[in-house]
């Protein structure tokens, strides 16, 4: 895909989430235009279905699923506000250029892989910093308002994760994650931030510093449109996205109300292992709960965690051996 190409996709993708009446349902968009393989399609489609027929051989006349297909027959004025949102997006994505804002949608070839293969994909992302697409690396989380020794644990992560080459990700929160992210810092490795604001602003701000270190040795990145301020909801969602990101998930120290658990959540709707300090399991049920589930490891100190990300990453590589060996099967001898 080209650059004009890229931009008349990103165009159409931001009209349709501008006129999307919930942005819960921006995952469903972000899904159906992949499937598609075009947000322009997509966006077409919705203005003149009958000219505009989508290349989908699944959805076809009555079937037809999806958040973008059941409104098929739009108002001349939904038909006007779409068409004007299309003309809105494209002034937008300049204006984002011009500010030094990077908009990566799921149709640039620089955005996340391992993100885009989740099943709450975002439609886009704003990047400060070096994107790296198959970027490796492992959640380290918990609480803002840490104990001595989750800290310690952190850190002892971090380390770890730098000394195998992995990168750090973390939410730039207080507390757990600024352990975390420092620690990658200092001791020269890559770490990558998930903020639950827009891309342009720092919270909290006795973080803003830390902010613009990541952004210069490292990466940070937001789900949300830029200007957006910190709210109830966008943490939770950032943290899906960590968990989509990285390949595990280690959870540091949290309690029983710790918005932790939303990761822990998400890390087991994606199929990515867990690895949690034994402590926690002491102070939230949630963790107990956890506990013996498949993927799941109680570790009690960072030998621990790195012997768990041992059988982790052995057992990546053989399914990964195992796919390749399947793809490469002579269909005629199977």
């Amino acid at each position: 895909m080209d650059h004009v190409e890229l931009m008349r996709e990103n165009s159409a993708l931001v009209a349709l989430l501008r006129t999307c009446e919930k942005p819960d349902t921006w995952t469903s968009i972000a899904n159906d235009c992949v499937l598609e393989g075009s947000a322009e399609r997509m966006l077409l489609h919705k203005i003149d279905p009958a000219s505009c027929p989508l290349l989908r051989d699944d959805v076809d006349g009555d079937d037809m699923q999806g958040t973008l297909l059941d409104d098929v027959g739009l108002s001349s004025g939904q038909i006007k506000a779409l068409k004007d949102a299309w003309a809105e997006a494209g002034k937008d994505l300049e204006a984002w250029q011009s500010q030094g804002l990077d908009f990566v949608s799921v149709f640039d070839p620089r955005f996340p892989e391992r993100l885009r293969a989740t099943i709450d994909v975002p439609p886009f992302l704003f990047a400060s910093g070096e994107l790296r697409p198959d970027d490796l690396g492992v959640s380290v989380v918990g609480s803002r308002h840490c104990t001595p020794e989750g800290a310690s644990f952190a850190v002892g992560c971090a380390h770890m994760l730098v000394e195998r080459g992995l990168t750090v990700i973390a939410g730039l929160a207080k507390g757990i994650d600024t352990f975390a992210h420092q620690t990658a810092l200092n001791d020269g490795g890559r770490t990558v931030a998930f903020i639950g604001t827009g891309i342009d602003r720092q919270y909290p701000a006795e973080n803003r510093d830390l902010q613009h270190e990541i952004e210069e040795r490292g990466l940070v990145l937001s789900q949300f449109w830029p200007g957006s301020q910190p709210t109830k909801q966008s943490f939770p969602m950032r943290n899906a996205l960590m968990s989509g990101y990285g390949v595990a998930t280690i959870i540091a120290d949290a309690g029983e109300h710790s918005g932790t658990r939303a990761q822990a959540r998400q890390a087991q709707r994606h199929g990515r292992p867990i690895i949690i300090n034994r402590m926690v399991l002491s102070k939230a049920r949630w963790a107990r709960d956890l506990a013996g589930r498949p993927g799941v490891h109680i570790v009690d100190n960072v030998a621990d965690a790195s012997s768990a990300l041992d059988g982790i990453f052995f057992v990546n590589d053989n399914v990964d051996g195992l796919i390749e060996a399947v793809l490469a099967e002579d269909p005629a001898t199977v």
